[in-house]
């Protein structure tokens, strides 16, 4: 990134997510030692991207190791080898006679097992490789507008006590919402943001607990960001007094 002396003011987003090269890193941190509000407002970006690499990260699925463990049971074991008995070499004959249909079944049904282990896991990867793209497409979707030269910022706090902040550029015409603390929102309920385009709200995605999302819609003509609590599937309109109602920053 290049930029000229006098957008320093505008590199806040861009330090904080360290997307500066090393000349310009070394002049913007010359320059945070005067200027107060940068230095706030650092401080405000790295707590987003905390933020959100905490709503970024996957657990392992919660099936995974019980699907594993139930699959090795069903693995039948071979008998252990033991040495033949005595003297009868007729004797050893007839036990292998025996013991080798027996250790092909076993080697069959393990195979079986294990064949449908692989599957299951070609499963799970594939299932886990799209999660991560979702998750690398999200991430991409929110750096790209808090490292926007022309990224600002504004904080809030909803009625239900979450801590909520907005990232919006107009360049990009894009905004993200951020919200911290949030209650469950209960059973059949789900929280879900608006923009206020002149006092109509208009739905603009939704958000199920701590972390950052990219507000949908256009907010190029929005005033504010809303939150509301809605039914599981969202609603066209607010059916519930709205929790927050922020100013989007200008």
């Amino acid at each position: 990134m290049k930029h000229h002396a006098s957008d320093a003011h505008t590199l806040a987003a861009a330090y904080a997510l360290n997307a500066l090269d090393p000349g310009e890193r070394a002049a913007f941190e010359s320059h945070l030692q005067d200027c107060e509000s940068c230095r706030q407002e650092v401080a405000e970006f790295l707590a987003t991207a905390a933020r959100l690499a905490a709503a970024a990260s996957q657990p392992p699925p919660a099936a995974g190791k019980q699907a594993v463990m139930d699959a090795i049971d069903g693995v039948r074991q071979l008998p252990p080898r033991v040495s033949p008995a005595a003297p009868a070499a007729s004797r050893a004959g007839i036990l292998r006679r025996r013991a080798l249909p027996l250790a092909l079944a076993a080697s069959l049904a393990a195979a079986a097992s294990l064949a449908g282990l692989a599957v299951w896991q070609v499963r799970q990867g594939d299932e886990l490789r799209q999660r991560a793209l979702q998750a690398e497409q999200h991430l991409d979707d929110v750096s790209s507008v808090l490292a926007a030269p022309d990224a600002r910022t504004v904080h809030g706090r909803a009625a239900n006590g979450a801590l909520t902040t907005v990232v919006a550029s107009d360049r990009q015409n894009r905004a993200v919402f951020t919200a911290g603390n949030l209650p469950a929102p209960g059973a059949g309920k789900t929280y879900q943001l608006w923009l206020d385009h002149d006092g109509t709200m208009r739905p603009a995605g939704f958000i199920s607990g701590d972390g950052t999302v990219r507000l949908s819609g256009d907010p190029a003509d929005a005033t504010a960001v809303g939150l509301s609590l809605e039914p599981v599937g969202g609603s066209p309109h607010p059916t519930t007094a709205p929790l927050l109602l922020m100013a989007l920053p200008s």
